[in-house]
């Protein structure tokens, strides 16, 4: 064979062998787009002023603690993560200390970060701290019925320890002369942190309403069951040290006759808003619908972190895919997270839909604006023994 021959066929099977590696790289692309919901008849209610009397009272018996009181007292070390995930674009990531990796009684749900919260500047700092939240909620016993729900800081800043601190979920209760609290019993599938404001996803009623500003210092003493008053001075929060009461509700209703189900939410900073999504089946399920799932967005009061009283959805859609554990958006482009397909899935009006290979178990998902680098999707996984929480480039994710 002369050497030309050698060369050109050299060429043409490196050319094919460039191009199935391309193929391969290229997200598929998925066979249905979502459709146009009216999104006039998806509503919220807010009151931001539920439980203000309670909450006062609550101050003045327990002292407030600053989110950078909470971190300079943070009780738990956060690892790097040792399982492979292969996800292209990946960037950084961590996991949770043994205890809470492998509990059988707590799951990791909801994610939003301190760039949700203030943006980019200053390094998207909150308290001078730069920091990933994460929404869990809690059973009794193995396999048994939610009995309540937390948040975890973790510190994502050189500058600190690589440490967390878990802060427990409560509704005030009582009377202003004798405040207390109770256990909040909900799955808080997603979480968005808005300025001060912190929203819960609440699944069958909408949202739940904290204040990051009005963490309040609990007693550490007492039995792990024991929850709220105990006298004038001691409150017990299942030996928590940190507590944060709920301050209102976002009350959502619909005229389609069919609720919304709040399985996730994600706040979107291009356009100031919430987004949600519903978990759904395609059939077989009984603790979930078995229809086709929504996703709708709600905007903040102008050039406000809260809602107005009455707010109207301005984008709703009803989409193709089933047992979404996971919604982002951010200028006029969606992604959706199945758990069940265990595909993250990008659309924008402007084209068709890609669906990329997600991780197994995956959950809600974050957008973090990286200023002048790469913007980032946070997400992380659920199940027992592999609780990372993860980061990639969003251009891998964007079709």
């Amino acid at each position: 064979m002369s050497i030309h021959a050698r060369l050109l066929r050299a060429t043409t099977a490196l050319l094919l062998c460039v191009s199935a590696a391309m193929i391969a790289a290229r997200p598929a692309l998925a066979a249905a787009a979502p459709t146009s919901l009216p999104a006039g008849q998806f509503t919220l209610t807010a009151d931001y002023d539920q439980f203000s009397a309670l909450g006062t009272a609550l101050a003045a018996r327990l002292g407030t603690a600053t989110v950078s009181d909470v971190m300079e007292n943070a009780n738990h070390s956060r690892w790097a993560i040792t399982d492979s995930l292969n996800l292209p674009g990946y960037s950084t990531g961590f996991r949770f200390d043994d205890e809470d990796r492998n509990s059988c009684t707590s799951f990791p749900q909801g994610i939003t970060t301190s760039r949700d919260a203030v943006g980019s500047p200053n390094g998207g700092r909150y308290d001078g701290h730069q920091l990933i939240l994460v929404s869990w909620y809690t059973m009794r016993g193995c396999g048994g019925s939610t009995s309540r729900s937390r948040i975890t800081l973790v510190d994502w800043d050189a500058t600190h320890p690589k440490r967390y601190r878990k802060i427990l979920l409560v509704e005030p209760t009582g009377t202003t002369s004798a405040p207390s609290f109770t256990d909040i019993p909900i799955h808080a599938g997603g979480v968005s942190w808005y300025g001060d404001h912190l929203y819960v996803a609440d699944t069958v009623r909408g949202m739940r309403v904290f204040d990051m500003t009005r963490i309040l210092k609990t007693s550490t003493a007492g039995t792990a069951d024991q929850i709220g008053r105990q006298n004038d001075t001691t409150y017990y929060a299942h030996n928590y040290a940190y507590v944060l009461p709920q301050v209102g509700t976002i009350t959502a209703a619909t005229t389609s006759g069919t609720a919304l189900v709040w399985s996730t939410i994600s706040l979107d900073r291009a356009d100031p808003s919430i987004v949600m999504a519903e978990y759904t089946c395609t059939s077989g399920c009984t603790r979930y619908p078995n229809r086709a799932p929504r996703a709708v967005r709600f905007p903040f009061a102008p050039n406000l972190t809260t809602f107005a009283a009455g707010t109207t959805a301005t984008e709703a859609l009803r989409l193709p895919w089933r047992r979404l554990n996971g919604v982002a958006a951010h200028d006029h482009r969606w992604w959706f997270n199945s758990s069940g397909d265990k595909k993250l899935y990008y659309w924008t009006p402007s084209r068709a839909p890609s669906a990329y290979n997600w991780v197994t178990g995956g959950e809600s998902i974050s957008y973090w604006d990286n200023g002048t680098r790469p913007d980032l999707l946070w997400s992380l996984q659920e199940p027992m023994g592999h609780r990372n929480v993860f980061a990639v480039q969003e251009a891998a994710y964007d079709g």
